[in-house]
């Protein structure tokens, strides 16, 4: 159960034991796992998973604007971006083909509300655009994500999306929209059954929320 009455630093980043314990139950459950210094080293690893010409669909997300993977993958012309090829389509008489595209890439990005110590992964989301793929529309998926949204436990993974990540997500698509945000659909992850399918690209710098 959620106890809305314990407030808790959602943007304190964990030491290293704590970092290494999550990596190694990651890793556990099936995950690919790489540990980046900062937002530029995550980056760099992203375009290193990412062979040119590689049909990619990146999620909505605060970490890839931040750091500039959404811009590199979907306006660089390096990559076959799904979200340029959306954004051409019409969203009333093409919406069944909008929802095919990001819901089978070959590579899906993104990143978490929050990551268990024990390796689970929890993603918040509106409509849940974003969350076909990661279950197992995409081929491969790379999830980019700041140590400061790793949690004790799925308690506080729900927390966390309920009192940090979905008021600073309401704010900006109030300010974008002229509307609030909603996690309407919560997925969690528990394990990868294929293996080389899932990264987890844990980021030891402030990022996104």
């Amino acid at each position: 159960m959620i106890d809305a009455q314990v407030s808790q630093d959602w943007t304190a980043l964990v030491d290293d034991a704590t970092l290494d314990k999550t990596v190694a139950a990651l890793e556990s459950r099936g995950f690919a796992v790489f540990v980046a210094e900062n937002g530029a080293d995550a980056k760099a690893k992203v375009i290193d998973l990412v062979p040119e010409g590689t049909e990619v669909f990146t999620a909505a997300s605060a970490t890839l604007a931040s750091i500039g993977v959404a811009e590199e993958l979907n306006e660089s012309g390096r990559y076959d971006s799904l979200r340029k090829k959306m954004a051409a389509l019409n969203r009333v008489t093409q919406s069944l083909e909008m929802r095919q595209l990001g819901a089978t890439p070959a590579l899906s990005v993104g990143s978490a509300q929050a990551i268990t110590e024990d390796g689970q992964l929890l993603f918040a989301s509106f409509g849940g655009s974003q969350l076909t793929g990661y279950v197992a529309g995409a081929t491969r998926v790379i999830w980019v994500v700041s140590t400061m949204k790793i949690v004790k436990d799925l308690d506080a993974g729900l927390r966390r999306i309920e009192e940090y990540a979905l008021p600073l997500e309401s704010e900006r698509l109030q300010q974008l929209l002229g509307r609030p945000s909603q996690a309407n659909k919560i997925l969690i992850l528990r394990g990868e059954v294929m293996p080389g399918r899932s990264t987890v690209i844990l980021v030891k710098e402030q990022l996104g929320f």
